[in-house]
């Protein structure tokens, strides 16, 4: 079991330094919803079952529509097909 939370915490640092480095930011979006559902994973580990809930609800749920929302209200995300000439 302690191998799993080291690997946890491994792929925990990986992807807060990978949400930095991201260029795009709909990767980055991405990275940080992985970010909250390994948090989220670490709480339960950690018998913190209701921190587990609130982390996933929020972190990975509904901060990452309003990511989305904000990001498709700024053009970052296409939802045109590049292919279709007007």
């Amino acid at each position: 079991m302690e191998i799993f939370k080291i690997i946890l915490l491994a792929l925990l640092v990986i992807c807060a330094l990978a949400t930095a480095a991201s260029k795009k930011m709909l990767t980055a979006v991405i990275i940080f919803m992985s970010y909250s559902l390994i948090m989220s994973i670490i709480w339960v580990l950690l018998e913190a079952p209701d921190l587990a809930i609130t982390e996933a609800a929020v972190g990975a749920g509904v901060t990452t529509v309003l990511f989305f929302v904000a990001l498709k209200r700024v053009h970052l995300i296409d939802t045109e097909d590049p292919d279709d000439e007007k």
